[in-house]
């Protein structure tokens, strides 16, 4: 990062409440944290900015929980505003900190767009990044649920760090989890659902599932679509909830299945 870049990042992070009540005003404070929907400026509080220094980090980062985005207060400027470049940005954050103009040949910052925070999207690119089950936690946890081979077609995806937000006054946490894939008729993906695990191992208790308080949320369109597993022809099964259709197809696993999501678990 360039040092002009780096120090009004800096001067920015003194003033973040501030900044976020000018540039996120359709947010709100709760605790140490400036919650919004995201980095345009949206309602909602899937974004948060740090507000003040703590030991999980410097004020002025923000994480939007929703993409897995993260960032600096100059980047809030620049996103929502809609600004094209550095030189922008830092023009405008001198302008709110009653800077003097610099000369813009002698900085330079390369920018890339935020990724969109609609549910749709951050479904499709935390399902990109997840990796195979295959020797994870994931595939642990359904040999204990006594689902010995997973014929799931490619459906399903661990992602060993997967965001976790207990409420909207507390800070995210991380735990490993199962990430489904939830796909219209066109198979193409419209959401996902996550099922956070226990890294630790099962227990009769919770099953497998992570000791928190929603260990099953989904996120995305999710209205008439499903995980599916396999490829419909002119016989389908479906049934709720990815566990029970996958033992179900551990019994006939050439059969085409599609599990509905609880009401329970359409919290993003």
């Amino acid at each position: 990062m360039p040092r002009d870049a780096i120090e009004l990042a800096r001067r920015l992070a003194r003033e973040a409440e501030a900044v976020c009540r000018h540039y996120l005003s359709n947010g709100k404070r709760q605790g140490r944290y400036w919650l919004v929907g995201d980095v345009h400026n949206t309602p909602g509080r899937s974004l948060f900015v740090r507000l003040q220094e703590s030991p999980k980090g410097p004020a002025g980062k923000w994480t939007d929980a929703a993409t897995g985005e993260h960032g600096d207060l100059l980047d809030v400027i620049r996103e929502s505003l809609g600004l094209r470049d550095f030189r922008e940005t830092a023009e405008e954050a001198r302008r709110f900190l009653k800077l003097p103009r610099a000369e813009p040949e002698l900085f330079s910052r390369p920018v890339g767009p935020a990724a969109p925070a609609k549910s749709q999207e951050a479904a499709r690119r935390l399902f990109a990044i997840s990796s195979p089950i295959e020797g994870t936690v994931v595939e642990s946890y359904l040999l204990n649920r006594g689902i010995a081979h997973v014929h799931h077609g490619g459906s399903l995806r661990f992602h060993p760090r997967c965001y976790y937000r207990p409420d909207e006054h507390l800070p995210i946490e991380t735990w490993p989890a199962m990430i489904a894939s939830v796909t219209d008729l066109d198979d193409r993906i419209t959401g996902v659902h996550r099922t956070w695990l226990d890294p630790v191992g099962f227990d009769r208790v919770r099953l497998g599932k992570a000791p928190i308080d929603t260990p099953r949320r989904a996120m995305g369109d999710l209205l008439g679509n499903a995980v599916r597993f396999g490829v419909v022809d002119d016989i389908l099964a479906a049934g709720e909830g990815i566990e029970t259709m996958l033992s179900l197809r551990y019994v006939l696993p050439t059969m085409p299945m599609a599990a509905a999501l609880s009401a329970n678990h359409l919290a993003a």
